[in-house]
């Protein structure tokens, strides 16, 4: 079977080419999936996506008319798939249910780090041969607070990381992780943890009920010294709500590896274009706010683990097996 892939960074090439070779034929093009490019899977059974790809109604129902029956994504998050358009074309779409923590839960620490400490101010000042430190005191993590919203294989390797910093431990979800709980971490309702934490950090998917989750009012509750944030998805922060906090003066800090309207910019090169984006750009301009392109999950062990398990579920698509990542199983269509 010929495999159409979009997205694909030239870092990833020949990861998926080493990890196909033999069983499946890949066609890599690093173009992502929407509307303008859907067309050019026509012919192709089996299509791989990106974590930014439009899987929305339209795009669906142009790969189904020409001739695709399996979308395999390549990353945790769906809520860019129309998951009930797709039962109804009668596609099977899988997706990666898990990979390395590590690697997002240590980005968002470095994401965190480089808020505290100015790493990205103190840079560029040394790149023009300025070594003062006036405005580059950070604050030391030990015995402060982190708040964990979200507590499951990244929010636990985050705690764990956070527990070696020596900070005390506030988590919020659903249920609570026996690990962080082992840690020493104390679950409190969401508004304690906003009051408490001197970092936050979100780990929790981005659903209906999670949309906005970090609105006006739970920035409000926050101290106007904290750190928030957020390698999970863009939508969970109330961006417009976001920066009206800053231009208040309030937060030490944000990092940020996602933004909530991130498709169409991020992973693209922008830097000669028109900014059009007013919230993004006037986020970009408060110093203390790290914007980094959604790649927290982009190490070499946490895409090799991706690419390896997109294989397994081309075999069991093949085969006609269903796993725990298939989100949506072949039906015959309505």
């Amino acid at each position: 079977m010929e495999i159409l892939a979009f997205g694909v960074q030239d870092d990833e090439r020949p990861l998926i080419e080493r990890a196909f070779a033999g069983e499946h034929e890949v066609r890599c093009v690093d173009v992502f999936l929407n509307g303008d490019t859907a067309a050019i899977a026509r012919g192709y059974e089996a299509v791989s996506t990106s974590v930014n790809a439009d899987l929305g109604g339209p795009v669906l129902q142009t790969l189904a008319a020409g001739g695709t029956q399996f979308v395999a994504q390549r990353s945790t998050g769906f809520n860019n798939i129309d998951l009930d358009v797709a039962e109804r074309l009668a596609l099977t779409v899988a997706r990666v249910s898990s990979y390395s923590p590590y690697s997002v839960a240590e980005f968002a620490w470095t994401l965190a780090m480089a808020v505290n400490r100015r790493v990205v101010r103190a840079a560029n000042r040394t790149r023009d041969f300025d070594f003062r430190l006036e405005g580059l005191m950070g604050r030391d993590l030990r015995g402060r607070t982190v708040g964990v919203i979200g507590t499951g294989r990244i929010g636990e390797a985050f705690t764990r990381i956070a527990h070696g910093f020596g900070m005390n431990l506030l988590g919020w979800d659903l249920a609570e992780n026996p690990v962080c709980a082992g840690l020493g971490m104390r679950y409190v309702e969401r508004e304690e943890l906003f009051r408490e934490a001197d970092v936050v950090s979100l780990h929790v998917p981005l659903l209906p009920s999670t949309e906005h989750l970090v609105d006006a009012r739970a920035l409000g509750l926050m101290k106007d010294d904290a750190i928030l944030v957020n390698s999970s998805r863009g939508g969970l922060i109330d961006t417009r709500a976001l920066v009206d906090v800053l231009r208040a003066g309030r937060l030490l800090g944000v990092g940020l590896d996602v933004y909530e309207a991130e498709a169409g910019l991020f992973f693209y090169d922008k830097s000669l274009d028109v900014v059009t984006d007013d919230v993004l750009a006037r986020l970009m301009t408060f110093p203390n706010v790290v914007v980094t392109s959604h790649q927290a999950y982009y190490t070499e062990d946490a895409v090799t683990e991706i690419v390896d398990t997109t294989v397994r579920n081309v075999r069991d698509y093949v085969a006609g097996r269903h796993s725990e990542n298939v989100l949506v199983p072949a039906r015959p269509p309505r």
